[in-house]
């Protein structure tokens, strides 16, 4: 096995080394745009050693527009087979399916056409199909508030090695994060979920349910952590990637121990102790960006004798400010303001990763965001 290297690293320089030079042999006129992006640890930058074992190695992402992959698909596939080394950098280009999904395998030859895993597609296909985005269109409210958050962060990730086709960086460009007003609103919705459960921590250990407690400071935690990625206006991937990706957000030398001490806490006021701190210390985060009014960034009682950061008030700054006159004159200012504190974003209403996954689910759920009678206006 050779030594590691970066799975983004490898396949630039494969496609570099290996790929372009046939391509540029046998297609010269071909326009066409590579990069990694759209799925694996390694467009994220997560990959180790562990992750060669499937679906990792010399690859890429070849997108072509329609009329050209229609005519060069199978020529380009052929070629690329036929002329492809068995071998780079140590790790082999030849891949056999593993039987489940799309998944392949890494299969080492030494004679033959090599079986490679350049995807090949056009953009509008991989885009709609992966996404559910149409080039030729802006993206709605609805679009943004259905859009699976982690692919979201797949298509922005990795990076492009050639844009021939002079699209693929503008969308990535346009699909970069949420348009303000749509991020303010998923921000007021993040503080409502937190506010909706704050005081449960200490109300269930009082009355003797320690396990009770312990899951909804869990799922508090989550939550939290969710709500820092929004404060610092960073798309979160899926939940094996979630810890990881936290770690690398700015707010994580300070949370971080902090929350593992929520988790481990032996019982309902220990616990409750941690989680102030933690709410005081995203309390200080949102304060820090002005985007509202300032918010009281102490924890007190909730009337009964449990300290909570009183979240709701989080969040109801914020859709002042989606009401102001400065966000009434942007896109989306009605649809929002109808909306309320209305569930944010699938991925806020969605807990399974493997069904906010589907796209089908997603462009269900769209409904939920669109106008229609019987719709209770204005939840907050």
């Amino acid at each position: 096995m050779p030594d590691f290297v970066n799975g983004l690293a490898l396949s630039e320089a494969f496609y570099r080394e290996a790929a372009k030079p046939i391509l540029d042999s046998h297609f010269p006129a071909l326009r066409y745009s590579a990069a990694l992006m759209f799925w694996g640890s390694e467009v994220l930058g997560y990959d180790d050693e562990e992750s060669t074992d499937h679906h990792w190695g010399p690859r890429f992402i070849l997108l072509m527009s329609e009329e050209d992959l229609e005519k060069y698909e199978k020529r380009v596939s052929d070629a690329l087979s036929a002329n492809l080394p068995y071998k780079f950098r140590g790790y082999s280009t030849n891949f056999v399916h593993s039987g489940e999904g799309d998944v392949h395998l890494p299969k080492e030859i030494d004679s033959g056409a090599v079986n490679h895993m350049v995807h090949i597609e056009s953009m509008r296909s991989i885009f709609g199909w992966y996404l559910g985005f149409n080039l030729e269109a802006e993206p709605t409210l609805a679009d943004w508030l259905t859009f699976s958050e982690h692919k979201l962060l797949t298509v922005t990730s990795g990076k492009v090695f050639h844009d021939g086709l002079g699209k693929l960086e503008e969308v990535r460009r346009k699909l970069a994060y949420y348009p303000e007003n749509v991020w303010l609103y998923l921000l007021a919705c993040q503080w409502k979920y937190i506010s909706d459960e704050e005081a449960f921590v200490g109300r269930s250990g009082f009355v003797g349910d320690e396990l009770g407690s312990a899951v909804v400071a869990a799922r508090l935690v989550k939550n939290l952590m969710r709500l820092c990625f929004l404060l610092e206006r960073r798309y979160a991937p899926y939940s094996k990637w979630f810890g990881t990706a936290f770690s690398r957000l700015s707010c994580a030398a300070e949370l971080t121990p902090i929350l593992r001490d929520v988790l481990c806490a032996a019982d309902w006021k220990e616990r409750e102790a941690h989680l102030s701190k933690a709410y005081e210390a995203v309390a200080r985060m949102h304060n820090a960006l002005g985007i509202t009014r300032p918010v009281e960034d102490k924890v007190s009682k909730h009337g009964r004798p449990y300290m909570i950061i009183h979240a709701r008030r989080f969040g109801m700054a914020v859709l002042e400010r989606l009401a102001s006159e400065e966000m009434r004159r942007l896109e989306f200012s009605e649809e929002i303001r109808r909306l309320g504190f209305f569930g944010g974003s699938v991925n806020q209403l969605v807990e399974s990763d493997d069904e906010i996954s589907q796209l089908e689910l997603c462009r269900r759920l769209r409904v939920l965001y669109e106008p229609h009678p019987g719709r209770l206006e204005n939840q907050s």
